[in-house]
């Protein structure tokens, strides 16, 4: 685990953040608490490394409300929500609104740990991939439009023989438009490139 990843707590029970800050250190990693979802908005930033283990039912805005919030921002932090007996059906409804996981309360510890280990490590990747993502958006804004052209038919199965009739060139033009993606893109084979093609697209996840 990182180093910088924090897991912070938002939940307007006083005993309830100090009980999973405590069980949370015990495991050593870093936690931050919050009372409210205001509290939150106001000290975090986006890019922050981490999950939010989020209550539903809190005064002002909720946890469900916070979520939404979040995703409107298109702030991707991991969310765990934490809910008591009446609210499995809140809880649901925050898993198809893209939570990770919920936690009913009261809660088993060991359970509880591991979601957020879970969390933390779909934000690594999750966080990885958004990174090798503008790395070969990067790549591609280096291509010309004809190769742009190239690349999209080659990725897509078609011979040199095809994209050449298709573009109304010779096939020895498409191979050197072939080489210049392959070169510009780092590309070692055509399989390595159709993925890069679907990672930039945001196909793989």
């Amino acid at each position: 685990m990182q180093a910088e990843e924090t897991v912070f707590v938002v939940d307007d029970d006083e005993a309830m953040r100090s009980s999973l800050k405590w069980l949370i250190e015990s495991m050593g990693m870093h936690v931050e608490t919050y009372d409210s979802a205001q509290g939150f908005l106001d000290a975090y930033f986006p890019g922050r490394a981490g999950c939010l283990l989020l209550d539903v039912r809190m005064p002002g805005m909720s946890g469900l409300e916070l979520q939404a919030y979040l995703a409107r921002r298109e702030q991707r932090i991991p969310v765990i929500i934490i809910t008591g007996h009446g609210d499995v059906a809140m809880a649901v409804k925050a898993m198809k609104n893209g939570a990770v996981d919920f936690i009913e309360k009261p809660f088993d510890d060991e359970a509880l740990i591991v979601s957020i280990r879970n969390a933390l490590q779909y934000d690594e990747k999750q966080r990885a991939l958004r990174s090798q993502r503008a790395d070969l958006t990067a790549r591609m804004s280096e291509l010309t439009p004809r190769e742009h052209e190239v690349m999209a038919m080659v990725t897509d199965g078609k011979s040199n023989k095809e994209i050449a009739a298709a573009l109304g060139v010779s096939a020895k033009t498409v191979e050197v438009h072939r080489a210049r993606v392959m070169d510009k893109m780092r590309a070692d084979s055509l399989a390595e490139l159709v993925r890069m093609v679907m990672i930039a697209g945001g196909e793989v996840s």
